[in-house]
């Protein structure tokens, strides 16, 4: 698999492969999000995801893939440091605010600055179509977070400080992406970064669930908190190690921008699952991210 998939590096079928991926990791965040923001404490569903994908991770970094080459320790170290500070950003801005809200910005912050940083870092460029297309899409996302502020959100003390945390959450959205896709491409075998990811990045959240869970008054049940660990690890796998794939694959700016249409499958969870409203006026600006996705790929 993973001499299939360097095989495919710069080429057309490398890129459909990637456009595949971005547009799976989509969907698949939006329905992470769910999962953390749910009923539960959004620190105890982040520790139970990290500690099932922890888990998981290990048999395949430890005694599948081939073992890092020593220059990919110090990435590991700061991918780790990156992905820690995003959780704990995202954890706040959840705990503070609604998810139909906080997710839009967080998801439409990103983009725009992956763009400037895949710039600096692997020097990819954007046509003018395509700037457009990034207009459209970080215009419906925000559009979108501008409606659910005004006409869905009825408890407001706390989102104002919700709104903080998006943006900041976006920003190291944005800042992972890019390191992310960096990592993945520094190492001969993509699955040796993804296996190690996701093994080290599972330690630190579930110590401190745990340490939260210790010191709660009205204890949740361990049972459904456990499946949906179980849950989002898998999806977790999925979501993230498609967009690894994705920038290794192609421009690590375009799978930037296609991923966050996860903002419209947010939505229909939201209204779906969560049992919020979808008026027309919310159907339009989806429409909208998703025009600006459209332009993004074949600008």
């Amino acid at each position: 698999m993973s001499d299939y998939l360097i095989s495919l590096e710069g080429s057309e079928a490398g890129h459909n492969v990637a456009l595949i991926l971005a547009l799976l990791a989509a969907f698949l965040h939006a329905l992470f999000g769910a999962l953390q923001k749910g009923r539960h404490d959004p620190w105890l569903s982040r520790g139970a995801i990290d500690a099932s994908y922890g888990l998981m991770a290990a048999p395949f970094a430890l005694f599948v893939v081939p073992w890092p080459e020593q220059h990919m320790w110090p990435i590991f170290g700061i991918v780790f440091c990156i992905h820690l500070i995003y959780k704990i950003l995202q954890a706040y801005a959840y705990t503070k605010g609604a998810y139909t809200v906080v997710y839009p910005v967080v998801r439409g912050t990103g983009p725009l600055f992956t763009v400037i940083g895949a710039y600096w870092l692997f020097g990819e460029t954007f046509s003018l179509t395509q700037w457009a297309g990034v207009g459209v899409l970080i215009s419906g996302i925000f559009g979108l977070a501008i409606y659910n502020y005004i006409f869905l959100v009825t408890e407001r003390d706390t989102l104002n400080i919700a709104l903080f945390f998006a943006v900041c959450t976006g920003l190291f959205v944005a800042l992972y992406t890019t390191y992310d896709a960096y990592g993945i491409r520094a190492t001969a075998d993509p699955f040796t970064f993804l296996a190690w990811f996701f093994m080290i990045d599972g330690i630190a959240m579930p110590i401190y669930a745990a340490w939260r869970y210790r010191k709660m008054a009205d204890k949740p049940d361990l049972g459904p908190l456990a499946l949906r660990g179980f849950v989002g690890g898998i999806v977790a796998f999925f979501s993230f190690g498609a967009i690894m794939l994705a920038t290794r694959l192609d421009k690590v700016g375009e799978a930037a921008v296609l991923r966050e249409t996860s903002t419209v499958f947010a939505a229909l969870i939201g209204w779906l699952v969560l049992k919020e409203t979808v008026g027309p006026r919310r159907i339009a600006l989806m429409a909208l991210i998703a025009l600006g996705a459209v332009i993004v790929e074949f600008g």
